[in-house]
């Protein structure tokens, strides 16, 4: 069954690029294109014990056995995927993201060394980055060129742990992370998000989750009763396929354009996944966890700004499993403590914006 499943996923995705070729292609010259993306990095950590968080397993005396060769190898995987993301949507001069939500990275050092790596330093990349406090030293980042993408303000956004979820004030997950910036000179808030995960179960953890979405939700709407409805973008892991209730409720995101009002949410993912067709895999099922959820103001295709297009999970060949008990699933990076020597547990996702030109 999941043979099968991972077969349909293949045909549909191939015939999505078709049409985006098609469609790009044709109106290269009346369009810009603006790739936005989101890539779970899967334990990016350097090699370098740090005492205030729990990354003893990645370190050269720890059970992954983790050194410099693995990690340059790491780099150099996720350089190679990251290289190849929405060039086939901007062929002319195949820049990829615009800009590029990363989770599961450990600090600067690893970003640094990741759009310094020779498949990506051409472009110029920068990125916005906060530590948070995670207890496993895991944050979420902004990687963006300042070609296309240009940095006015960002933030740190706590996420606060409801009591019971895990532990009343005594554990913490991951920041949200706020970015202001213009996209060809046009104003966007940007998202980055990587929810609690469904460690102890998914009811159980769901609190925690929703928690973290109300962060996205308040803070957003917070701007638009000062600013006026904005262009936003909340993407990220969010350890929640498109119908859990803390995209349905608590982001009260709809599935069908249609079904969007002014100040609304619209979750393009939706069908793909009714599909089952999805970013991460376990037990032979497909989740859709990597996501990127876009406001009203992205769903007129007459405005003169960007406006939305279609989405993209970004599943190539050389980027899944293609034997043993894991075949058909994204190539991760481990199997336990095992080094596989994958590019990441979760396939990449992103969204094509396009803007008319005269």
């Amino acid at each position: 069954m999941f043979a099968d499943t991972t077969k349909i996923m293949k045909k549909v995705f191939a015939s999505i690029l078709l049409i985006i070729a098609s469609y790009c292609s044709y109106g290269q010259s009346n369009y810009k294109v603006a790739i936005v993306a989101f890539y779970n990095c899967e334990n990016f950590y350097d090699t370098t014990d740090n005492p205030m968080v729990n990354d003893d397993e990645f370190t050269p005396k720890g059970a992954h056995n983790y050194n410099s060769e693995i990690y340059w190898n790491k780099v150099g995987k996720l350089a190679t995927v990251i290289s190849q993301i929405g060039t086939d949507e901007n062929p002319k001069n195949a820049d990829g993201p615009a800009i590029l939500g990363v989770a599961e990275i450990e600090n600067d050092t690893v970003l640094n060394d990741l759009i310094h790596h020779p498949l990506l330093k051409k472009r110029g990349y920068k990125f916005v980055h906060y530590d948070s406090k995670d207890a496993r030293g895991v944050d979420v980042a902004l990687i963006y060129n300042p070609k296309y993408f240009t940095v006015e303000d960002s933030k740190a956004l706590f996420v606060k742990l409801p009591s019971g979820s895990k532990g009343d004030g005594r554990y913490y997950t991951r920041d949200v992370l706020w970015v202001k910036g213009k996209l060809d000179g046009e104003t966007i808030h940007v998202y980055v998000n990587h929810w609690p995960s469904r460690l102890g179960g998914e009811e159980r953890s769901a609190p925690a989750r929703a928690a973290a979405a109300m962060v996205s939700k308040m803070h957003s709407d917070s701007i638009a009763k000062v600013d006026g409805e904005q262009k936003v973008v909340i993407m990220g892991d969010l350890n929640d396929d498109p119908i859990s209730p803390s995209l349905t409720k608590v982001l009260n995101a709809k599935a069908k354009i249609s079904e969007v009002k002014p100040g609304g949410l619209y979750n393009p993912w939706v069908d793909m996944y009714k599909k089952g067709i999805g970013t991460l895999a376990y037990q032979d099922a497909w989740g859709l966890f990597d996501q990127s959820i876009i406001s009203y103001k992205w769903l007129d295709k007459t405005q003169s700004g960007f406006f939305f297009y279609r989405q993209v999970i970004f599943n190539r060949e050389f980027m899944t499993e293609n034997t043993g008990r894991y075949k058909g699933y994204p190539m991760r990076t481990w199997d336990g403590n095992t080094y596989r020597g994958g590019y990441s547990d979760h396939f990449p996702t992103y969204l094509i914006m396009l803007k008319r030109v005269e």
